[in-house]
């Protein structure tokens, strides 16, 4: 049997979340669903696995942040229910990148594209994107490439 797209994962996992009546999965489920459909929408075209990717990839930012800030609000508990959604998206998500794997792609990056300092970032990050989408923390890349090149 053929391994199922991204979408149709998504649209499985709320089946089964309807049918355990998990409320808070169902919810976040429904979130992501909504997201790639607006999308695909809005572009009139669906969204392959790579594009579900990064709109999932973009609600793990949106997460991270908002937890960030109910917690610097001392709202500890809307913190958790941000956290509690970050951990059923990631389900989603490829597995992390180690850093020694990371590491290695930085170096692979900077020398097919020849960058010779912080001018050539974003060139390094271009290279890179593609090949980490959902596996790492965009910022985190950002401050490692930066650390490459310097």
């Amino acid at each position: 049997m053929a391994e199922l797209s991204l979408k149709e994962q998504l649209s499985s996992a709320v089946k089964d979340a309807m049918r355990k009546k998990d409320k808070l999965r169902l919810v976040t489920l429904r979130m992501a669903q909504a997201a790639v459909k607006q999308i695909e929408i809005d572009e009139r075209r669906d969204l392959s696995d790579e594009d579900v990717l990064k709109v999932l990839d973009k609600m793990l930012k949106q997460r991270r942040d908002s937890a960030r800030q109910y917690d610097d609000a001392g709202r500890e508990e809307l913190g958790d229910k941000e956290r509690a959604e970050m951990v059923i998206i990631e389900e989603f998500m490829p597995a992390a990148l180690t850093e020694d794997d990371l590491d290695r792609l930085i170096r692979e990056a900077i020398s097919s594209t020849d960058a010779q300092g912080m001018q050539d970032m974003g060139r390094v990050m271009n290279e890179l994107r593609p090949k980490v989408l959902g596996r790492v923390e965009m910022g985190h890349l950002g401050k490692k490439v930066r650390a490459a090149l310097a």
